[in-house]
């Protein structure tokens, strides 16, 4: 397929790729009696949990920690979910790659438009949250935290979408993300504020992680009532573009070979 046509490839197939996330929504709550109510009480209960343990051990007030870590909690999950599930995007839909010509990244697109909807419904409860522990924050730079549904979409399917190509050829890419993720996961402020890594000469840790400039566009307007830095979406749209790159020249080597290796 002709790399320029490839995105209005993608558009074209619309209705066949939300079909998907939407039969992926339903699979996930079906035969549940609170549904999609599970997307903001399963963050939650963790978040009380944490919440009461770190609280204690970093002195922190828990009025103001518990929605720390409930932001930091739903966009790591989005991650997480969106990239071990995207791995395996092109291995699950072997059926469909078999009978059609879509444009593969349509199979990791479904991956990330079902985990950002869930992560919406989630972070519905944060503002929630907010609005009722800390309503001085409550101001026009919320608008700034707007932008984390694009810019956690953009990342997610670029970053799922190479990885993906990676993982069809290479199945223990997958089992490896798991420990690359958790390694992921200790040097990001996602539970630990970032004077934690600071004082312990760790700030390179924080500055330089795209995790930690994602979390910044949520927290920063909620949490301290302030718009994001610059830096914020410099860094994370630069992260999107630059795995958006990766996947596009990956995906014009690898696209045609993927059917060999299912």
């Amino acid at each position: 397929m002709a790399q320029a046509g490839y995105l209005p490839s993608v558009w074209a197939a619309r209705y066949f790729w939300s079909n998907l996330a939407l039969a992926d929504l339903r699979t996930r709550w079906r035969r549940s009696y609170l549904g999609a109510l599970w997307s903001l009480l399963q963050p939650l209960g963790m978040t009380l949990l944490l919440t009461f343990v770190f609280s204690r051990i970093f002195g922190s007030e828990l009025a103001q920690y518990a929605p720390y870590i409930f932001s930091g909690m739903i966009t790591w999950e989005y991650v997480v979910s969106t990239i071990s599930g995207g791995s395996l995007a092109f291995v699950q839909a072997d059926a469909y790659i078999r009978q059609t010509r879509h444009p593969l990244a349509i199979y990791t697109l479904r991956t990330a438009l079902t985990n950002i909807i869930i992560f919406g419904l989630a972070s519905g409860g944060l503002v929630i949250w907010v609005l009722i522990a800390m309503p001085g924050n409550f101001g026009w730079p919320w608008l700034g935290a707007l932008m984390i549904y694009p810019l956690l979409l953009a990342m997610g399917w670029s970053a799922a979408t190479l990885l993906a190509y990676f993982a069809t050829r290479f199945r223990d890419i997958p089992h490896a993300l798991g420990l690359v993720l958790q390694a992921l996961w200790f040097v990001s402020p996602v539970y630990f504020e970032p004077d934690v890594f600071r004082k312990a000469h760790l700030g390179a840790l924080v500055d330089f992680n795209p995790i930690f400039h994602l979390l910044e566009i949520v927290r920063a307007p909620l949490l301290r009532g302030q718009w994001p830095h610059f830096s914020d979406y410099l860094w994370s749209v630069g992260t999107s573009l630059v795995f958006a790159v990766l996947a596009w020249q990956v995906g014009r080597r690898m696209e045609g070979r993927v059917i060999f290796y299912l």
